[in-house]
Formats: structure tokens, sequence, C-alpha cells
């Protein structure tokens, strides 16, 4: 599955003190042969830390590439390690509480003292829903709604590191460096954004299951899972930044999660390398990806450990080695123990007699000014596509295909910009490699699957953009988020196998 969701903050907390304090407070009491539960009191619960992370995923690459490399794929490249150096994990009871707020409590205070660099594509055995335990805490009983999480800067650290013995960066680097990536070309620096000082956060949105309910002397399983795949980010100079693409939730260690097998709907042979994502709906209502993973040579996936009473929808699409692109398929409200068994794909069907099956391609570009002053910003891309089930409508985001651009678009005056564009404004370009035909739909009942034939008609998208802050990951335009489901010539924005698609232009304004 390769996932570990996370984010990161970067301060200490200044309730630490309190918090160290009562953590050995529990520690004498238990060793002395006192009871853990009495020490928490009546108003404090407990939490245990941990971090997962998938052994496979999508990216650049089809699966096969990926494997032949010996490593896990991603927008950057194909990797075979990703090590980051974690030195503090803090929770906090309000959903808007900004990194200089008051009440953040540390959930492994452990860390604080001995920073762990873990290897992000290397937690769980393959397969398997094995943990990394982090740490553990008490704390006040509350509904917990953001978690940030701390790493340790690339620079000389002005508190605890781990050893040089202990530090994988440093026997290939040298020097003060704590995050890294390990490719076929070596190893490389992997560089946080200036929002890693202030805090990554894992918001309400993104914590699978609901807020963290810590109860009264009762104690909670919380895991981080880290989409490592798809967090890492390429700059076009060639160095490599973390970017995290993040969930967490409450788990049960003894939960199966989801799993099944890809299959071709005719010849119901497996397809190894195909997408599959965990998807659950924002407050928007649209389905937006929580876990990704590809399928492995047999085509079976597995996602574990999920969050105790979270439902998902499960949507894959696949693209073959030999171009063959399948349709996506969404099978919809799965709970966390279900083995799906096999789940069939629908091939594309050619346009015309003899044409190709490939996927269809989605070009654009994107603006973004201040006034009339260009602005350099990122863009993360979504494709979107809705299914209709009982006459209600639901929208969720497609798995791109390799060869897609959609993360970390960069919008600078490097670019030259099409006619028509703003006067002044700063461009870029992306691709979105995408299935040429309308979705299928399935639904799980007694432990079997049912999929729907794709609908018939006009394949129709809509492109969504993110545009953010290029050091920060910060939101800076106004509105920060904006689609279109139009092509250039305004019409509906359709896609057919193996054609390109150009839609309208997205213009971002009052990027400060």
């Amino acid at each position: 599955m390769s996932n570990a969701l996370l984010r990161f903050k970067g301060r200490l907390n200044p309730n630490f003190l309190l918090v160290l304090t009562m953590a050995v407070v529990i520690l004498l009491v238990v060793g002395c042969g006192g009871n853990v539960s009495g020490v928490l009191g009546p108003s404090m619960g407990s939490v245990q830390i941990s971090i997962s992370d998938p052994p496979s995923c999508s990216a650049a690459t089809s699966g096969a590439t990926a494997a032949s490399a010996g490593g896990t794929a991603a927008p950057g490249g194909t990797f075979t390690s990703v090590f980051v150096t974690i030195r503090s994990i803090q929770a906090h009871i309000s959903a808007t509480a900004d990194p200089t707020s008051s009440g953040w409590q540390e959930l492994a205070p452990q860390l604080v003292m001995n920073p762990v660099q873990v290897d992000l594509l290397h937690l769980p055995a393959n397969g398997q829903c094995l943990l990394e335990q982090l740490g553990s805490a008490s704390l006040p009983s509350g509904d917990y709604q953001q978690i940030r999480l701390i790493l340790l800067a690339n620079a000389a650290p002005s508190g605890p590191a781990p050893s040089t013995e202990a530090n994988a960066c440093f026997k290939q680097l040298g020097g003060d460096v704590f995050n890294c990536v390990v490719d076929s070309s070596g190893t490389h620096t992997l560089d946080l954004s200036s929002e890693a000082n202030t805090g990554l956060k894992i918001p309400p949105g993104q914590i699978m299951g609901g807020p963290i309910h810590v109860a009264a002397g009762q104690s909670v399983d919380l895991n981080i899972d880290f989409n490592t795949c798809a967090s890492i980010i390429r700059e076009g100079n060639g160095s490599f930044r973390l970017k995290p693409v993040l969930t967490a939730g409450v788990v049960s260690t003894n939960m199966t999660g989801i799993s099944g097998q890809i299959v071709d709907s005719v010849t119901s042979q497996p397809i190894a390398g195909a997408i599959v994502t965990l998807q659950f709906a924002d407050k928007s209502g649209i389905d937006r990806i929580a876990m990704q993973q590809q399928t492995d040579a047999t085509g079976h996936f597995s996602f574990c450990p999920l969050a105790v009473g979270a439902v998902f929808d499960v949507v894959s699409d696949a693209l073959t080695a030999s171009g063959t692109a399948y349709d996506a398929t969404v099978v919809l409200n799965v709970v966390g123990g279900t083995n799906l068994g096999a789940v069939p794909l629908v091939a594309e069907i050619p346009a015309t007699a003899g044409a190709s099956t490939g996927p269809g391609t989605i070009q654009g570009t994107i603006t973004a000014i201040n006034g009339m002053t260009g602005a350099s910003i990122n863009a993360d891309l979504s494709a979107l596509q809705t299914v209709t089930v009982s006459s209600a409508s639901r929208t969720f985001t497609v798995p791109l295909f390799p060869k897609s651009n959609a993360a970390d678009i960069t919008v600078t005056p490097s670019t030259a910009c099409p006619t028509g564009a703003p006067k002044g404004a700063f461009c870029g370009s992306y691709v979105l490699v995408v299935p040429a035909s309308n979705p299928a739909v399935g639904t799980t009942s007694a432990g079997k699957t049912t999929i729907t034939a794709p609908a018939t008609g006009d394949v129709l998208y809509t492109v969504e953009v993110d545009a953010t802050n290029p050091t920060s990951d910060a939101a800076m335009c106004s509105p920060a988020t904006q689609t279109t489901s139009k092509d250039a010539t305004a019409m509906p924005l359709k896609v057919t196998p193996g054609t390109t698609t150009t839609a309208a232009e997205v213009d971002f304004t009052g990027c400060s």
C-alpha cells in the first residue's frame, strides 16, 4: 500500500514540560507497581501512536516498471527508500488552532527527547498490517480535531538528534541531513517546505472516522498513514521536496482492512499494476483520495490498518504496459474488514473500429496574477467524474494514469503564456492522462461485489486546481481553488480514447 499519513509542525509545544512530567510520574508509578489508569485520573486518557506505510503505490510509471527498477514509483521518480526524522507529534481539540495556539498536546513525548528516523517505504512487511510504534502519552480527555507532526530540519540541530549510526542520510551524504530519498542514482537530500517549521497538519477532513475521541481512563490506538509516493516532488532543478499527503485515524490492530483482486471483466485475468484508492467525501461532498496503492503481480490489493468505523468508496482503474486502458470502477460504501473478492474493470471501447484503446488526455493552462503583476504559485490538479446512484449523484477523484503531471505544476514567468492569457500573468501547463470512458459502479452485499456496466454517452470531466505558495504550500490566491468543466471552446469537457482535449484556461487572481 504506499501510504503512511501525517503532517508536520516545527516548534516545541509550550506544554511539553507539563506533559513530560506527567509521563515521568506515570512511569514511576508503574515501576512501583502502581496503576496507570489510576494515575490518569477521571479527566485523563492515553494514546498510542503508530505509523503505517502501504507496500506499493501508483505514480508516474507502471507497477511493472517500478518493480523492475527495484523500488516504489512516485511523481518525482522511483525510490527504494524515503527517510524522514520525526521529533514531535501533537494534537489539539480545536479545528481552528494555529501553530502558536496554546493547548497543543504532545502525543509521543519520547520523540522530543529521542527523534526517530524511519524509512516510509519499509515500515510494514509487504502485504501485512504491521505497525511501527512511535510512542505514547497521557492527555486530557476530549475530541482532538487536528494533528501536527514535526520533522527534524536538515540543519545543525538545536536539540536532540539521531546518532550518526542511526542516521541513514548521514551515512551517504554526511553533514546535518536527517531527511533523504534513495533512488537508482544514489541518495539525495529531501528538502522540507518552510511550513515544516510551523507545522504541517492533519486537519479534521483528513482524520478518518472523525475527531480522535480520547475518553477518561481509556486508551486509543492512533495510526498516522503517509502516502509516500504522492508526497515526493521533484523540483525543476532536480532536487526533491516533501509535500506530505496524510491521513490519520483510530485503528484496531486486529482489523483486516479492505482487500480484493482487480481483474479484467471479460477474461477474469488479474490486472497487475492497477491503481486502487480508498476515498471519502470532504465537506463539499467530493470523494478525496485517502489511501492509494497498486495491485501486485496477481492483481491483489490490501489496505490496513484502517480507522475503526470508517466507510470508504473504493475507486480503481488501470493502464497496462501494452497501452490498454480500463475505466474507473467505484465500489460504494465499503466498511473496514471487507474482502471485495474479484473487482472487474472494463477495458476501453474504441471510438471507431480499429481505433486505439488507449486513454484520453486533458491538457490545459493555469495563470496567476496579483493586480497587474504576475504571481508564482504551485498548482495541484485533480480530475473528477460523477456517477448517479438511485437518482443521487456522487463525484469522485479519478486515479490518474502515468505521464500525468498533476502534482506541483509551477506557474512562473519562465513558461510562455498562450494568446488571451491575462496581461502580465505568469503561466504553467499541465497534462492529465485519464480513462476515456464513463465509470462503472459497484455495490457489496453478503460478501459479493456487483458491478453495474458504465453508462453510455459522452465521457465528461471536471478539472480542479488548488493554488499554493511555492515555499510554504499554504493557500495564496483568492479563491484558492478553482474548477472547470468546459473545454477551450466553452463546450463540456469531453474525453475520447486516444485523443487530447484542451480544457478551458484556469485564471487565479489575488495571488498575494
